[in-house]
């Protein structure tokens, strides 16, 4: 299927000699219709935070009885509206609802004026990279840059005649259904990688033929016996020591990559004397110190191979390990299951934000057994990342692909 699309877009010729510029306020409808949640029947909500980036899937939400929503809460969408956060327009999130409910003021729910336009092609044009160069444009504020709505409806583009229309749509929607297959491979995969790694390190003696806590030479030792070096919290150094230097890990690497490699970063400047003591290498593992939700307290990943390198910020903690006596991939793995996330949830303290202290994970015991034994799970865990890499790879460039088929018609 892949192939045929990719043959698909190479030979997409577009005579848009038809073609009429077109101001997106003609086609797209801002809806504003509000209710009052204290009498509505409405159940479900949708934040920013609940949509993805270059996403026309909405994949999370919340019910209303979920937690405190402020006042701007008070915009209603129905099934099949388009909703755009106004907000931060760089981040280009357009989704479309699946069901009705209530969204903020500040996320713009819009209809097709479907006189002028097939309702299908709309949220491809707003995910075109001259709608959100526009955006970007026209966005005020410096802290949270915002669009507002005239300024997008202003927005020119070539609009097809309805008779070519359906034929993009369908182009368009055909390549969305090749990434959709691909992640439902990942989330399949993902849910078999994440029962075997939990029965792995399950006490249930019929989980898995490898798991560790029924060997009878397992050994229980609180994380800091394997420690080489000790555990350093962040480095926190001013604006004017930012955008420049060497990569550095925040939060939003933290919570995206369990293995942190070459991702795009921030960047900030340190002495050689910072660089000796908080440039992470291999193997390290790093964890959020603190977090608004209890779930994200004591998040861990692993530094993996990386070309250059790379700091992490003052909300972490980094701890690194003896490599002759441990692999601090086995005990990264630990920590991620079930049994792991239990122990680390034990330490989480919670005061105005949920958070840990290197002092309570030094504590935290790891079930350990020989390094044979430890390169043995590996070896099958490993074999999961391998084919993850494959399906992200496809999930990549059918992305990819589909971007480009976008700013090829828009």
């Amino acid at each position: 299927m892949e192939e045929i699309m990719e043959k698909a877009v190479s030979e997409l010729k577009l005579d848009k000699s038809r073609w009429s510029l077109t101001k997106f306020g003609n086609v797209a409808i801002q809806q504003k219709q509000s209710v009052d949640r204290d009498i509505s029947e409405l159940t479900r909500y949708v934040k920013g935070e609940h949509m993805g980036s270059e996403d026309l899937h909405l994949r999370e939400w919340g019910e209303l009885t979920d937690e405190y929503l402020g006042p701007a809460f008070i915009r209603k969408f129905e099934e099949g509206d388009i909703l755009y956060g106004s907000r931060r327009t760089y981040l280009r999130k357009v989704v479309i609802a699946p069901f009705e409910g209530i969204t903020s003021n500040t996320t713009f729910v819009i209809k097709a004026n479907e006189k002028k336009i097939d309702k299908r092609l709309l949220p491809f044009i707003m995910m075109s990279e001259g709608f959100t160069d526009n955006s970007i444009k026209n966005s005020k504020g410096s802290v949270n840059p915002y669009i507002n709505w005239k300024d997008i409806a202003n927005y020119e583009f070539l609009l097809p005649p309805k008779d070519q229309q359906a034929q993009l749509a369908e182009l368009l929607w055909a390549m969305d259904e090749v990434v959709e297959r691909e992640r439902e491979v990942l989330n399949t995969t993902s849910q078999y990688f994440e029962t075997t790694r939990n029965a792995i390190f399950s006490n249930d003696i019929s989980s898995h033929e490898l798991d560790i806590l029924n060997d009878p030479d397992i050994k229980e030792k609180c994380i800091e016996a394997y420690y080489k070096v000790k555990s350093a919290n962040g480095v926190y150094k001013g604006k004017e020591f930012q955008g420049k230097g060497i990569r550095l890990i925040n939060m939003g690497e933290l919570f995206a990559y369990p293995i942190i490699r070459d991702e795009e970063m921030s960047l900030i400047e340190l002495t050689a004397k910072e660089k000796e003591q908080f440039v992470v290498e291999v193997g390290d593992l790093i964890f959020a110190r603190r977090s608004l939700v209890i779930e994200g307290a004591g998040k861990c990943s692993i530094i993996g191979e990386h070309q250059s390198p790379m700091t992490f910020e003052s909300s972490m903690i980094r701890i690194r390990l003896n490599e002759d006596e441990i692999n601090p991939k086995y005990v990264f793995h630990f920590l991620k299951s079930n049994e792991g996330r239990k122990r680390i949830r034990r330490i989480v303290g919670f005061t105005t934000v949920a958070g840990i202290t290197s002092t309570d994970l030094a504590k935290v015991k790891v079930p350990t057994v020989s390094l044979s034994r430890q390169k043995q799970i590996l070896e099958l865990l490993e074999q999961f990342e391998n084919i993850f890499g494959d399906i992200m790879s496809k999930i990549t460039n059918s992305k990819a692909l589909q971007k480009s088929l976008i700013n090829q018609i828009f």
